[in-house]
């Protein structure tokens, strides 16, 4: 079996966390147990009210959480930039910055503010322009990390650069694979990126294998007033394959690994020990698909990714 990698989330007094989503599911998770090691905790999330709640229910266990919200609607370049320059304006280093919201198999195709299909635009797109608001930020810490949140579905994925939007033919499942394998490349062609131009960030990603999230119930039903088929075969699979399903503190363990170990390595995959990097057994390096080792495709997405967004890295605003 794989090796074992050890989780023990180290005294984070003083450093400065931004976890994207953070007010459900995964990033709820890693929002408690960042604030629980001593860490300032900015919650990046669309919904203030649901922001508000999640605070309450952190620091029912958590009661010195440091704990702030920031508005972030990641299908939104203009509000993903506003965020950027809010926390540019505070000048505080960010140590940690974790991009994790996401957007799960919508069953019609739906599109950003800006024209792009819904999740290449929230789930990698807005990360990849988040990320380069805040360069700045993350270079001016001493140990800078941006973990960035991928899926098992990244293995079926594959990016349609000839079609990355899905505007001639939208299928659920390839535009989600899509957007969570481009996910991964970007974290590691960041990381490659940082070593080359000595940016000192050290880029890692993680997933969670399967993990009970609102992530599958919301996503399918998107849109719909009834629940859809796909979100009653999750919530049909929870009950009869409970073996098979980890809870969110189980699920954040790949993630908390990537963010806060020392071992965590630049351009590394982090996901569950258990079989096919399902569930249980710990954290361990996870595989790596082929399309994400490809250096050529990894620049090409990255470029377009400039292009689309408008944001450079080299010269962030």
């Amino acid at each position: 079996m794989a090796p074992n990698l050890v989780v023990t989330v180290p005294d984070l007094s003083g450093r400065l966390a931004v976890v994207t989503g953070s007010n459900s599911g995964l990033g709820f998770g890693l929002a408690r147990r960042l604030s629980a090691a001593g860490a300032d905790v900015v919650m990046a999330i669309r919904n203030r009210a649901k922001g508000e709640a999640a605070i309450d229910e952190i620091r029912a266990t958590v009661p010195n959480a440091k704990l702030t919200i920031k508005p972030l609607d990641l299908s939104s370049l203009a509000g993903v930039a506003a965020l950027g320059e809010q926390l540019n304006a505070d000048g505080r280093p960010i140590d940690i910055l974790i991009n994790n919201a996401g957007v799960m198999t919508p069953p019609k195709r739906d599109a950003t503010t800006d024209g792009f299909e819904l999740q290449f635009g929230s789930n990698h797109l807005g990360h990849f322009a988040l990320t380069a608001h805040l360069l700045p930020l993350l270079r001016a810490a001493d140990s800078p990390r941006v973990v960035s949140l991928s899926s098992l579905a990244a293995r079926q994925g594959r990016i349609h650069f000839d079609d990355p939007q899905f505007e001639t033919s939208y299928t659920p499942g390839q535009a989600y694979g899509q957007s969570k394998l481009a996910v991964l490349m970007f974290a590691r062609e960041l990381d490659r990126r940082s070593k080359e131009a000595g940016w000192g960030i050290l880029s890692d990603a993680a997933h969670p294998g399967l993990t009970k999230t609102n992530l599958q119930i919301s996503g399918p039903s998107h849109g719909r007033s009834k629940p859809s088929t796909m979100e009653q075969l999750y919530k049909l699979s929870w009950r009869l394959t409970p073996f098979l399903w980890q809870e969110i503190d189980e699920g954040i363990l790949p993630a908390l690994y990537a963010a806060t170990s020392p071992q965590a390595e630049g351009g590394a995959f982090y996901g569950p020990r258990g079989i096919y990097e399902a569930a249980g057994g710990g954290v361990t390096a996870a595989k790596v698909p082929a399309r994400a080792r490809d250096d050529a495709d990894c620049r090409q997405l990255w470029e377009i990714s400039e292009r689309l967004t408008g944001v450079n890295y080299q010269n962030p605003s």
